[in-house]
């Protein structure tokens, strides 16, 4: 009984302790959720605050003042009033933004300023504590703070206004300043377009500079969670501790870009150029011929990366206008790729043969045009010269031409007219040499599988300010475009080329045949055969059907709703002119062949090396020769006559004058000098009609023997033809027939 007494006393004496725990552990945790919700109640209590006590405060605090007489209380409601509407004029100037987020910011804070003011002109003429007065205060008070409210609530969730992730004082960039390396770094004035980019402008302080914030760009991209691209710091250029860093938040251009038809039909070619969009929304154009200096360009991109895209958007655009001639050299896929629109370019090279002549007669077209231009009294060609802007495009044009042939090309085609354009996978020095590649001041990068290879292609200054296409093929479209009129906030802002139909381009080019100028007779003819004979010709509005072809283009156009923004020029606005000449085909003239056994003008007659090749091949080579040899020779018949007086004479032997033959010859009348040229004429002009345009001078060799003349006779006469712009001359000593010396220009 004893034990039960005491268990029970113990028992007894244990139940208020553990119901004291158990209440101890139930405080803990309402603190704790109080806690809890009072941290997360607070932030949002100040407008409730606010809406509760300055109100009542402020409108008793000026009907006491001025309240008491109806002339005072007057004054007082109308000063208030008109200080009212200048306060909320100044928070909607003050609280700027082109964001649907800041806008909606604006409104409320206007409307919460107005509001307040007019209910304390209210308040000051008929007391704060009075019906309706007071009820105003209650409602209205309430809905103004819970409009704040819900106004934090959307500035904490995940679809925060992108600004703010910039502005200083507790944004992103301020907050992980000293992880990317920006201590020494302000960020003010952060703006969004309203169109996927925010731009901000930075400042750095003294011992920091923008070159330094440039190559944190990556850092403050993984940051932002935006594209490595999507990054971009510029330099001020005049003020090198300032700069500007733009943010794309969204990819606008994701959907792609439609084609934009030409405003017209029949513009000039210093019109803009509409290539694509630009990331911020804004239209991509370039304008090379409206730039003080003609950029001819460089495009580069991998496989893949839509070089071919932009070039039919920029084919398309300039095969609707009046004074332009295109020439094309795309020796891989040029049918593949612009088949469809070939007829609205003039010179389509295909052929590696066709683009070397192309290459070798520019010179002397350049010079030429120089020429016309010197006597019009242009600098530079103008829509007001006589003759036709051209743009000479060349797809690897490394494969074609050497460096230097190149370098003289885009060194003096600029300041006539031809603008050139040089598209690459890769620019390295392997493949364009530096002269050249600085000749080709405008530039379209498009996807690079190496971030390095961009400095190929882009200006230093866009590459450090992060504008690096890197991503490969993955982004077809995508570039990064400099010069050609396109202006300098521009090279570091992402664009992305058209996406073409091939059925519409194809209705467009056909529409625009009457408004297309055949090339000027000066070029035509400075280019010579090389032009007179092309494989492809373009059609223009010399061409026989071109009226009908563009009515039925246009009509095709129409039907699918393919406007122009402005009503094309009517063809018969613009006089015909003929197109040039071709050589006609006829059969060549075949000069007289050269007696047996007389000497070659070009064999060389102090060194024979055909000993010395004979010992250098193998000896079963050398014996299967001789076995050849010796059953050629066994095939001659024997000498007729074995006992004759010559038989013993050898070939190197003179033959010994004799006056017993009983024989005479009449000798020939010695060929003339004009007569020998005329020879050497008529067979350079036969290959002309039969559409050969290159020889070495080996060829000429049966017609230099049937004019009676030697090797250095020759060398002379081709030099003339060269000096007279008849042939070109290549570094290898071959020819290129300008113009038949029979039919010259």
């Amino acid at each position: 009984m004893g034990k039960k007494s005491e268990s029970a006393a113990a028992s007894a004496a244990a139940a208020p302790a553990a119901g004291s725990e158990l209440v101890a552990a139930g405080k803990s945790v309402l603190w704790a959720i109080g806690s809890h919700a009072l941290g997360k109640t607070v932030p949002y209590t100040p407008p409730w605050i606010a809406a509760g006590v300055l109100p009542p405060l402020t409108g008793w605090a000026t009907n006491s003042m001025w309240g008491d007489t109806p002339l005072t209380a007057g004054l007082a409601s109308a000063s208030i009033a008109i200080g009212g509407a200048a306060l909320s004029t100044v928070v909607w100037k003050s609280s700027g933004g082109s964001t649907k987020f800041r806008k909606a910011r604006r409104a409320q804070a206007t409307a919460t300023t107005a509001a307040a003011m007019g209910w304390l002109t209210c308040a000051t003429a008929a007391g704060p504590f009075g019906s309706p007065v007071m009820d105003l205060w209650l409602i209205g008070g309430a809905f103004l703070a819970a409009s704040w409210n819900a106004r934090q609530l959307m500035a904490t969730s995940a679809g925060a206004d992108p600004e703010e992730n910039l502005n200083e004082g507790g944004g992103t960039l301020a907050k992980l300043a000293s992880a990317i390396g920006w201590e020494k770094v302000s960020v003010k004035h952060a703006e969004g377009t309203g169109k996927g980019t925010v731009k901000a402008e930075l400042e750095v302080a003294p011992g920091g500079t923008i070159a330094a914030v440039q190559s944190t760009a990556p850092a403050v991209a993984a940051a932002l969670q935006v594209p490595p691209a999507g990054v971009i710091v510029t330099p001020d250029p005049e003020n090198a501790s300032r700069g500007t860093i733009s943010v794309r938040v969204a990819d606008l251009l994701k959907a792609g870009v439609p084609f934009q038809m030409p405003d017209a039909l029949g513009l000039m070619p210093t019109h803009p150029i509409v290539l694509g969009r630009y990331a911020d929304g804004e239209t991509w154009w370039i304008d090379p011929y409206s730039a003080r200096i003609l950029q001819h360009v460089l495009v580069m991109g991998v496989t893949g990366s839509g070089k071919s895209e932009l070039l039919r958007t920029l084919l398309a655009h300039l095969a609707t206008r009046r004074k332009m001639s295109i020439f094309l050299i795309d020796l891989s896929k040029g049918e593949q790729t612009v088949g469809h629109i070939s007829r609205g370019i003039d010179y389509l090279v295909q052929d590696p043969k066709e683009a070397k002549r192309l290459l070798k007669c520019l010179p002397a077209a350049i010079k030429a045009r120089g020429d016309v231009l010197a006597c019009e009294g242009l600098d530079q060609w103008t829509p007001e010269s006589s003759l036709n802007a051209v743009m000479l495009w060349a797809e690897e044009a490394a494969d074609i031409a050497d460096f230097d042939e190149l370098d003289r090309i885009a060194r003096a085609a600029r300041s006539v007219g031809i603008w050139l354009g040089i598209s690459l996978q890769r620019a390295t020095w392997t493949n364009l040499s530096t002269d050249v590649r600085a000749n080709l001041q405008g530039s379209i990068c498009m996807g690079v599988d190496d971030g390095k290879d961009a400095g190929f292609c882009l200006p230093d200054r866009v590459v450090e300010a992060g504008a690096v296409p890197d991503w490969g093929s993955d982004r077809p479209g995508y570039a990064y475009a400099t010069g050609m009129g396109i202006p300098q906030d521009r090279w570091t802002t992402e664009a992305r080329s058209s996406l073409t139909n091939r059925s519409i381009l194809a209705a467009l080019v056909d529409a625009a045949s009457p408004y297309r100028d055949p090339l000027d007779a000066t070029t035509a003819a400075a280019l010579g055969q090389t032009y007179a004979q092309r494989a492809h010709r373009g059609t223009n509005r010399t061409t026989e059907g071109a009226a009908e072809t563009a009515e039925r283009a246009m009509q095709w156009l129409a039907s699918i709703g393919a406007v122009f923004g402005s009503p094309a020029p009517d063809p018969a606005d613009w006089a015909a002119s003929p197109a040039p000449a071709a050589v006609p085909s006829t059969p060549a003239a075949v000069p007289p062949a050269a007696a047996p056994g007389s000497p070659h003008p070009f064999e060389d007659d102090e060194t024979d090396d055909e000993d010395d090749e004979m010992n250098e091949l193998p000896m079963d080579a050398r014996m299967e020769i001789e076995d050849v040899y010796e059953e050629v020779l066994g095939a001659i018949p024997a000498d007729p006559e074995p006992d004759a007086d010559y038989a013993h004479l050898g070939l190197d032997d003179d033959v010994p004058d004799t006056d017993d033959t009983g024989m005479e010859f009449e000798q020939p009348e010695p060929i003339s000098a004009e007569q020998a040229r005329h020879i050497v004429y008529t067979e350079i002009d036969g290959w002309v009609r039969s559409g050969r345009l290159e020889f070495s001078p080996a060829d000429l060799a049966p017609a230099t023997v049937a004019a009676d003349r030697k090797r250095a006779w020759l060398q002379g006469l081709l030099k003339k033809m060269v000096e007279d712009g008849l042939l070109h001359k290549d570094g290898h000593g071959s020819y290129t027939i300008l113009h038949s010396p029979l039919q010259p220009a």
